[in-house]
């Protein structure tokens, strides 16, 4: 560890956000090896680490027993050291609505081959803008993981939308010695497909609109689609359509915002769907 370089990676890379830090961090974990990020987030707004991509750092740290420098609000450098990755019980609260599903993401890879197992608690959103939301490590990001040799479960206590947050996610990981391959070459033929809408303190013909438009799109029959009210600390919409293939499953979402039309959140998913059907093949309504 100590004769290993360290690596310097330029977060303005790419488009310039959050995810090239949260890769890093990840890569890190897995390799052991040190890495230098400067130049965070400097394509947004309000630059360096905002509250959700501390929690990452924070997250990483624990699983890794790192030593970090500049993990500051604002900061856009950091010094990162993993030194060994343990599984054990974490509980990781982001203090804002920021996704829960992205830091999941960060520090998942390193628990598959960890010497014993683990369990992740996080507090914060669910459910947000610009991250893919609990339904898509269910369904289509965790089976293929346990695919793997690794056996990863997930529940979600209480849903959390942006911009209240407070939701609660755990993740069980039972680790392997080592990963198996995985082939995805071939998606394989449409087996079904269903699509659902929920609201949390919003009237629930909001999610019967954004059905009522996916189902035409795609003519799916009134069963395969689910409108639901659920229980959360703030007000929320988020619609999913679910894609399911013979090798794969392929989660499409949409979250509803102030000011944003029901209808135009479900245009959205079924824009992103009907490119993805153009590639793999199925209805094209």
């Amino acid at each position: 560890m100590a004769a290993m370089g360290l690596l310097t990676v330029d977060g303005s890379l790419g488009e310039g956000g959050g995810q090239i830090l949260r890769s890093a961090l990840a890569l890190s974990l897995c390799l052991q090896q040190p890495f230098r990020i400067h130049h965070i987030r400097s394509a947004r707004r309000r630059p360096g680490l905002m509250p959700q991509h501390l929690a990452a750092v924070r997250a990483a740290t624990a699983v890794g027993r790192a030593q970090v420098e500049g993990a500051e609000p604002g900061s856009g450098e950091l010094v990162f050291r993993p030194r060994v990755c343990r599984g054990g019980h974490y509980r990781f609260d982001i203090g804002s609505a920021g996704s829960t599903t992205l830091v999941v993401q960060t520090v998942l890879p390193a628990l598959l081959t960890a010497a014993e197992p683990a369990r992740l608690e996080l507090i914060g959103g669910t459910h947000n803008p610009l991250a893919p939301p609990f339904e898509f490590l269910d369904r289509a990001f965790v089976p293929l993981i346990n695919r793997m040799g690794p056996r990863v479960t997930l529940a979600l206590e209480r849903y959390g939308f942006y911009p209240v947050g407070g939701g609660r996610l755990t993740v069980e990981v039972t680790p392997t010695a080592s990963l198996r391959p995985l082939n995805l070459i071939d998606a394989g033929s449409l087996v079904g497909m269903d699509a659902e809408a929920l609201v949390s303190r919003l009237p629930l013909p909001i999610a019967d609109r954004e059905l009522a438009l996916i189902g035409e799109a795609f003519d799916m029959p009134a069963d395969a689609l689910k409108a639901r009210q659920v229980e959360s600390p703030g007000p929320g919409n988020a619609v999913m359509l679910t894609i399911r293939r013979e090798a794969v499953t392929e989660v499409f979402s949409g979250i509803g915002q102030r000011g944003k039309r029901a209808e135009q959140v479900a245009r959205e998913v079924v824009a992103e769907a009907r490119l993805e059907i153009s590639h793999h093949g199925g209805p094209s309504h």
